[in-house]
């Protein structure tokens, strides 16, 4: 007579279909019944070889949860809409949007989730590249991968996260040059003549604030009594969709003549170290007051067309500067300066340069700038021409001096030298 198993146990048996069988209790399942994984071999010891496998993965807690079969494509459709979406913010969302719908789905979306291997992810990165995309591009969407299989690996739906094993797409850290001194110079004197918010470029060269942050200042957030101001909120690119009760023909939303916002204006900003208060130049508080009068001119001219909604920059009836367009003002004004075309965010790096080459103390300038950890400091020490050129004539004074004799009195005039060693 066999011996009875105890409740639990794992069994191996012969089917009537000349196969054997293995049933490994691994735990219980969400109705509360004993979830029992089954396996099935040519003979005895390969189902008896599977069935250790299965229970020492059990006990390792490496085995997959039981419940749905997720594909990649399900699941990365799940995470974005119920878990992502609701608690970042949207330009997060937004970003995380476009790797899962235009990379992710397309091209690993058919995998079963606990099938998923990192070779296919690097042969997706390797192909969105073949096909044109940049290397940040491939890398963006390689992150929110891993974001998203880290969730699935949280909730036991997989034993490992393949993104995390896969080798990210390589990124070129681009070097970007600041302004110098003399260009700084000349992007202010072609700011102060520009017709309108020419005070915008002066606080984005000179407190190096991001284009959000600089876009939705408040006078709310600005003591010009006391020389400071306060960076609370970051002005939100716009997104529109139809208002219209009839099909008015437009493509875009935002072209449609009723449109409806679908976020709004502004966010706080993204983190504690970027909510701050930052001193001013007596300077900018100067162009800061001139602004304020100007702007007063603008609310008189436009009478009752002025919606104030106390933005510093804004359109000439109160409202909100739109990203873009402020974007685009920052391409006009390079040429009228007679400059190099650069990003707007150069200007930012260009405030950063200044305070580290003022050898600002790093908490300091992490304070100014807004940023959460030092590590950020490294990023942006750009070294301009001017430092380069005094490092060279350091080294070359140290180097190329003329060696010292016996008795000849040392050579103070050589930059950089060391004081002797006893």
């Amino acid at each position: 007579m066999a011996k009875r198993r105890s409740n639990g146990e794992s069994t191996i048996y012969p089917g009537a279909d000349g196969s054997w069988h293995g049933r490994v209790t691994v735990g219980t399942r969400d109705d509360g019944k004993p979830d029992r994984r089954h396996v099935r071999g040519a003979t005895e010891a390969i189902v008896k070889a599977k069935v250790r496998r299965i229970e020492r993965d059990r006990d390792s807690g490496l085995l997959r949860k039981p419940g749905e079969n997720w594909t990649v494509e399900k699941w990365l459709t799940h995470w974005l809409e119920n878990i992502a979406t609701p608690n970042v913010r949207e330009n997060t969302a937004a970003g995380y949007r476009v790797a899962v719908t235009v990379h992710l789905i397309p091209g690993i979306g058919a995998h079963r989730l606990e099938k998923l291997a990192p070779e296919h992810i690097e042969k997706l990165t390797r192909k969105m590249q073949q096909s044109g995309s940049k290397p940040a591009t491939a890398h963006q969407a390689h992150r929110t991968l891993r974001t998203a299989l880290n969730e699935a690996l949280r909730r036991g739906h997989l034993t490992k996260n393949p993104a995390s094993l896969a080798k990210p797409p390589r990124l070129d850290e681009e070097e970007v040059e600041p302004y110098s001194v003399e260009e700084v110079q000349r992007l202010l004197i072609a700011a102060a003549e520009a017709p309108r918010n020419g005070t915008r470029w002066a606080v984005a060269l000179a407190l190096g604030l991001r284009q959000g942050e600089a876009l939705g200042l408040k006078w709310s957030d600005v003591d010009l009594d006391n020389g400071a101001l306060m960076v609370r909120r970051s002005r939100l690119r716009p997104r529109w969709r139809h208002g219209c009760t009839k099909p008015c023909g437009r493509k875009i939303g935002g072209h449609c003549p009723d449109r409806q916002p679908l976020r709004t204006e502004t966010a706080d900003t993204k983190s504690r170290a970027g909510r701050r208060r930052i001193g001013l130049p007596d300077q900018l508080v100067s162009l800061l007051q001139q602004h304020k009068r100007a702007q007063d001119a603008e609310r008189k001219k436009a009478a009752q067309l002025w919606t104030d909604n106390d933005w510093v920059f804004a359109t000439p009836t109160g409202g909100p500067l739109n990203p873009r367009t402020d974007y685009t003002e920052w391409k006009r004004l390079l040429k009228t300066a007679g400059l190099r075309d650069g990003r707007l965010h150069d200007a930012r790096h260009t405030a950063a340069t200044v305070l580290l080459v003022l050898e600002i103390a790093e908490r300091a300038v992490m304070g100014i700038m807004g940023w959460s950890n030092s590590a950020m400091a490294k990023r942006y020490q750009h070294i301009t021409e001017q430092v380069r050129r005094d490092v060279a004539e350091r080294v070359g004074g140290l180097l190329w001096q003329a060696p010292a004799t016996d008795g000849d009195p040392p050579d103070d005039g050589a930059a950089g030298a060391p004081a002797p060693v006893n």
